[in-house]
């Protein structure tokens, strides 16, 4: 897939697809139908496609009454506003209700650029993950999320599916079969376990080559799915490498990194060190300007290796 195109654009078209064929599924907004790229729904399916204003709340509400008769309902705004502004909404009305809500955040983490701290969701993941009856996808590029968003359809129960809106570099091609529940090994490897969701895969991917260079052969897995995490994907990368770095943009609190080391500490305690946010607000910025200040780049992968791999032979 053509990395110029953006994921909003395919999140859009594939949605289209599918409202073709399955009238059970509606497309709700507030108010931000233009920027999360579901506009022309709107216009093409004016009984399936509506504009609920800046009311998340009752938007949140909306779908799940939707989802009592039967439809199939997405509700879209930004992270932070589909995350802590509408938790008890999907608490209640979805999860506790059991509706099947599919759920979509954009521009999670640092990807909210200049909307700055207030829009700038680090804590959604945390928000949502314990709550139960709610499975947490994250978007790594476009063809992903064009495979995934089938699979998220099929399955009965609420879905809140991160997206980074604009083009992203692409990690996978059209050979690539999707599994909701399974983690994908991007490249297999015996010194340490990468674990990367979201942007940071391609991070972790740059990452890998930099260590290879230096003779530290790194395992890269994707998370797409944070909840229910793929256990037996992280336990037999740790077993195999016996060290473990975690990459995500979110905080290390309540995220990827927290996920995998429950697993781990049941399981199969190892060394593991967090590359993301570390318990900070945000601000405004670009993204590469964000991603040095919060350390987020390729270089703190690798140095994050380098120290996980220093406390194992101590270990």
């Amino acid at each position: 897939m053509d990395e110029k195109v953006e994921i909003r654009q395919v999140l859009s078209d594939t949605l289209n697809k599918i409202m073709e064929k399955d009238n059970r599924i509606a497309v709700l907004d507030a108010d931000l139908a233009k920027a999360n790229g579901t506009l022309s729904l709107r216009e093409k399916y004016p009984d399936r496609a509506f504009d609920i204003g800046i009311s998340e709340q009752n938007m949140a509400s909306v779908a799940a009454g939707m989802a009592a008769y039967g439809m199939i309902p997405f509700i879209g705004t930004f992270t932070p506003f589909a995350s802590r502004r509408i938790c008890d909404q999907i608490a209640v009305s979805i999860c506790y209700a059991k509706r099947n809500v599919k759920i979509i955040g954009t521009d999670p983490g640092i990807a909210a650029e200049l909307n700055g701290g207030t829009h700038m969701s680090f804590e959604d993941i945390g928000v949502l993950r314990s709550i139960p009856n709610i499975v947490i996808y994250e978007a790594v590029d476009a063809l992903q999320l064009k495979k995934a968003l089938p699979k998220i359809i099929h399955y009965d129960g609420p879905v809140y599916i991160r997206m980074f809106r604009k083009a992203a570099p692409n990690v996978f091609d059209e050979n690539y079969e999707f599994d909701l529940f399974k983690a994908d090994v991007i490249k297999e490897g015996t010194d340490v376990s990468i674990f990367a969701t979201g942007i940071m895969v391609k991070e972790a991917i740059k990452a890998e080559k930099i260590l290879r260079q230096e003779n530290i052969n790194a395992e890269v897995i994707n998370i797409h799915t944070i909840k229910p995490i793929d256990r037996e994907a992280v336990i037999k990368s740790a077993k195999k490498t016996g060290a473990v770095v975690t990459c995500e943009n979110h905080n290390i609190i309540g995220g990827l990194k927290s996920a995998v080391a429950e697993v781990l500490v049941e399981d199969h305690p190892v060394p593991i060190k967090a590359v993301g946010i570390n318990d900070h607000f945000g601000e405004v910025g670009f993204i590469p300007y964000l991603q040095e200040k919060y350390g987020m780049q390729k270089e703190h992968i690798v140095k994050a290796a380098k120290e996980v791999l220093s406390k194992n032979q101590i270990v």
